[in-house]
């Protein structure tokens, strides 16, 4: 694994970078972290086995973790950050950079987390993003599990049981571990979170590629019960594929916990099988002999 940046309209983005040793890629996972965290929530120090970059690059895929605009190096330069849209447009730009200097393999697929799976699916839903294979989203939805004095943006003493759950799902050293990949959310990106709800109605929409959204065992930010996941699903209308999974003992950060390498290789099973879709799709196949 290394540090990269990239270079994304006149924005430069750090990011950590873990490829395939001796071979091509079978394609880039691009990995978003979630609100209050970097790239790094991608790289879980506690047990070498949770790292979705290890673990990636050791099946045959580049992983790109990427700092999303606010954090990491272009915090200094954005230190309020950027809304949806513009983070967006800086994700699909600094992705074009990476294309044209890195191998890409059959294409790339977006892995994110909480916000993070904001930006991805507001990404998907933009034109210009070339190669999107599919998307994997974690601890995002479109109704929020709140008490009524409570806003997305509000400082509670329960923030900490909504991001962590239980702590018994997590390795004992992983808050000592994890220090280095907090960071404060971005006030752009703050002041959105109460909009969420009406931006996914208008986004979900026009995602065009295979979706997969996994709901943590003791998710609390967001409601899914079998109704509001049935809602949910409906506003994927463009999407090919829609897969709404659970992921059992798990909390809101999934990646840092027990149960993070069933939840990476669950979402890069999903990914082969959008490979997989890809390769028999007309344009792909190879001419018949005659």
């Amino acid at each position: 694994m290394r540090r990269i940046t990239l270079e994304a309209a006149g924005v430069t983005l750090s990011a950590l970078l873990s490829e395939p040793e001796g071979t091509t890629p079978r394609a880039v996972v691009v990995a978003v972290h979630g609100g209050g965290m970097n790239a790094a929530y991608f790289d879980g120090r506690a047990r070498p086995q949770l790292s979705l970059l290890t673990l990636g690059a050791r099946l045959g895929y580049t992983v790109l973790a990427v700092d999303r605009p606010g954090y990491g190096h272009s915090a200094a330069g954005l230190p309020r950050g950027q809304g949806l849209a513009d983070q967006a447009a800086t994700l699909r730009a600094a992705l074009h950079d990476f294309s044209s200097r890195w191998d890409t393999g059959a294409g790339l697929f977006l892995l994110a987390h909480s916000y993070g799976g904001k930006v991805a699916l507001t990404t998907a839903a933009q034109s210009g993003l070339p190669d999107l294979l599919g998307l994997d989203i974690s601890g995002c939805g479109h109704e929020y599990a709140l008490s009524p004095h409570e806003t997305p943006g509000s400082h509670t003493r329960g923030r900490l049981r909504m991001n962590w759950g239980p702590l018994r799902l997590y390795p004992p050293d992983t808050f000592a571990t994890s220090r280095s990949l907090v960071e404060p959310m971005p006030a752009y990106e703050r002041a959105e979170l109460d909009r969420w709800p009406e931006l996914f109605r208008a986004t979900a929409p026009r995602v065009r590629v295979p979706v997969r959204l996994t709901f943590a065992e003791h998710e609390a930010w967001w409601r899914h019960d079998e109704t509001t996941l049935t809602d949910l699903a409906a506003y994927f209308t463009a999407a090919p594929r829609l897969v709404v999974d659970r992921q059992p003992d798990a909390g809101h950060n999934i990646s840092l916990g027990w149960a993070a390498r069933s939840y990476h290789l669950r979402a890069l099973s999903f990914l082969e099988g959008c490979l997989a879709a890809d390769e028999a799709t007309p344009a792909r196949r190879p001419a018949s002999i005659s």
